[in-house]
């Protein structure tokens, strides 16, 4: 068995020891176990951690009492009053029998990948639904877990893996208030689920094309947004800069304005309650008529995240949706590995950061919603299809001919698949065209 203990620089005020278990799992190479645990140091200092060291693990499977075994927990307890931390950090998730007795052992907090992610997520929600998700995530993720973390939960006084508002004592102590209260979170989340689908519904009704943008944390999707619409958003080059989804109009060079969604970014082992917490929030994705799955070209692990973001569009139904992927960040990487970027359908490469490559990205997008002209021919009287063929397309002319109004527009490939049928019974003859 082998360890491998390395300092971290130190930043902030909680310390903490973190600790990966590797198991023979062959889905699971050692780069990946590598990128997994240099992923978790992030996380960490995201959350307000002072990591202090770094242990790993080596075993066929997991000890079903201690995780990482006896032997190893006990070097564990060694670092943690070597280096007076107080928090340890699990990569894996944990069950709450092995919290409990790890905390046990140790004599400190235990938090796994997925109540240091939750814990993020809890600082980084700013809009009420945003917090009711977090809230329903880190409930849905106690509740089975209260048995084994009897002491775990009286340690709770603040800091990491506390940010949940207030009455905890109760609360993560009571199964009842806790089914009470996510009860209650489903309902009030089921009204802003119903709001945000009336939106969708009044933003497909005005003819609105919705292009949403999706990828692995921190791959600078914030920042595309910002460049492109000028929008007032958060952006840092850290792991879930930005939680909440933001919507901006953006006018393409032709004139025609399309809705562009940032979402909230993906990362390896998503925990499952949180997805399913932030459905409605990632939903955006799945009723996109474009996705522009945007990636971090300079990562070592781009492929496995780009693998991460397919598996989530899959687990949301979005994976038959039209996408494009966005290798973004190219100016971080030698020129030579450029001409390797490649994926299936299309694709584009650029920078966020340059100019030139937005204008790229804005001409790619006019022409890839871009689709044919079509003369309609309208009873003057019908003003409400005169107005919807304005609202949806570019109307190139207009003429009076009679009783009828005649309309040459031009329809994106996307509006035209879903608007044309509602104009298509008025569309002009070619003979009547050409009066």
């Amino acid at each position: 068995m082998k360890s491998t203990t390395h300092n971290v620089e130190s930043l902030v005020d909680e310390k903490a020891v973190l600790v990966s278990l590797v198991t023979d799992d062959r889905r699971w190479t050692a780069e990946m176990a590598k990128h997994s645990l240099n992923e978790l140091i992030n996380l960490a200092e995201t959350a307000g951690l002072e990591v202090l060291g770094v242990i790993t693990q080596n075993r066929e499977t997991a000890d079903p009492k201690w995780f990482i075994g006896k032997g190893k927990a006990e070097e564990v307890k060694q670092l943690v009053i070597q280096t007076e931390a107080n928090i340890v950090v699990f990569d894996q998730e944990l069950s709450g029998a092995q919290v409990r007795n790890l905390e046990e052992f140790l004599d400190a907090k235990i938090i796994d990948r997925t109540q240091l992610i939750l814990d993020i997520f809890a600082q980084r929600a700013k809009t009420r639904e945003g917090i009711l998700q977090v809230e329903l995530a880190h409930l849905s993720y106690l509740l089975p877990r209260l048995s084994g973390q009897g002491t775990n939960l009286s340690r709770q006084g603040g800091g990491i893996g506390t940010r949940f508002g207030g009455g905890e004592t109760k609360l993560e102590t009571d199964r009842r208030h806790i089914r009470e209260r996510i009860s209650t979170l489903k309902g009030q989340l089921a009204e802003v689920v119903r709001q945000r689908t009336l939106h969708r519904e009044r933003r497909k009704k005005t003819g609105v094309t919705q292009v949403a943008l999706v990828g692995y944390t921190n791959a600078g999707k914030s920042t595309l947004l910002k460049r492109l619409t000028q929008a007032d958003v958060y952006v840092e080059d850290k792991l879930f800069a930005t939680l909440d989804p933001t919507t901006r109009s953006l006018t393409l060079p032709g004139g025609k304005e399309i809705v562009l969604t940032d979402t909230v970014g993906f990362i390896q082992n998503l925990p499952h309650d949180l997805v399913a917490a932030f459905r409605a929030t990632l939903e955006e994705a799945n009723e996109a008529d474009l996705i522009l799955h945007i990636v971090d070209s300079s990562s070592e692990m781009r492929d496995e995240q780009m693998r991460v973001v397919d598996e989530v569009l899959r687990e949301l139904g979005a994976e038959g949706n039209e996408r494009v992927t966005v290798f973004n960040k190219i100016d971080q990487i030698p020129i030579a590995e450029r001409d390797l970027l490649t994926a299936p359908g299309e694709w584009l490469r650029i920078s966020a950061l340059q100019e030139k490559d937005l204008e790229s990205l804005l001409l790619f997008l006019e022409n890839k919603l871009s689709g044919g002209t079509a003369s309609y021919r309208i009873p003057a009287d019908r003003g409400d299809l005169i107005a919807f063929a304005y609202r949806i397309g570019t109307v190139l002319d207009s003429e009076v001919d009679g009783d009828d109004m005649m309309l040459n527009v031009r329809l994106d490939a996307t509006d035209a698949g879903k608007f044309g049928h509602t104009l298509e019974p008025f569309r002009a003859h070619s003979e009547s065209a050409s009066r």
